[in-house]
């Protein structure tokens, strides 16, 4: 969802970073959004605040921290360009859809409710609903066995390298969003199936042919 569905990004860190200038915690601006992109609240929170915070501690600052986003980033709910007709053409073609997000189910709801593409979806997938976060491949193998999909028939779209690896262990064919992070770097550091600029640049015949390449 974040960085693939929406911009949100820049809030994300904006909202991070607040946080931890608030609660006193050294970060580096420049390697946080690789710190805490595709990952879960309570695993990006551990690497800040140290392995013995506690579940109670984790779930009121996930709830802080998430509450925060929304408010900020309301008002800017659209969907990075492309992804609404992709997902149309899809649907057109009678395709089953899901989300696949480590965000908490409440940021999940609200986004696909703002950006009225709630009924193209048949099932949603959060953060809350599994055990293990990405890179752990279970969110992704999840929302296959809902589709009642075979994971080695499915696409999914990515924009962090822990969410290209999350895919690719769950034997999913990968297409690399470039929305945070450089083209270039996608395509040299991670095992993405497909590398692109934006959502403009896919159709599903485009999509389709992924499925026709050697590995």
């Amino acid at each position: 969802m974040d960085g693939v569905l929406i911009d949100s990004n820049p809030f994300h860190l904006r909202i991070w970073s607040e946080f931890l200038t608030l609660h006193g915690v050294p970060f580096d601006p420049g390697k946080l959004g690789a710190q805490i992109f595709g990952q879960r609240d309570d695993t990006a929170l551990r690497m800040f605040f140290g392995s013995d915070l506690s579940r109670e501690q984790s779930v009121r600052w996930s709830e802080e921290l998430e509450h925060n986003f929304r408010e900020a980033f309301r008002a800017h709910a659209r969907p990075l360009p492309g992804a609404a007709e992709l997902i149309r053409e899809c649907s057109r073609e009678g395709i089953p859809m899901a989300v696949a997000s480590s965000a908490m189910r409440k940021n999940v709801d609200f986004v696909v409710d703002a950006l009225k593409l709630a009924p193209y979806f048949r099932f949603i997938v959060s953060g809350d609903d599994v055990l293990h976060p990405k890179p752990d491949p279970e969110i992704y193998l999840r929302a296959a066995r809902q589709l009642g999909a075979d994971p080695s028939r499915c696409v999914a779209f990515e924009d962090s390298p822990i969410g290209i690896e999350a895919v690719v262990r769950a034997g999913m064919k990968c297409v690399a969003i470039a929305s945070t992070f450089a083209i270039e770097y996608l395509r040299a550091e991670t095992h993405a199936h497909l590398a692109v600029q934006s959502f403009e640049e896919l159709n599903l015949e485009k999509l389709r042919a992924l499925f026709d390449r050697q590995p």
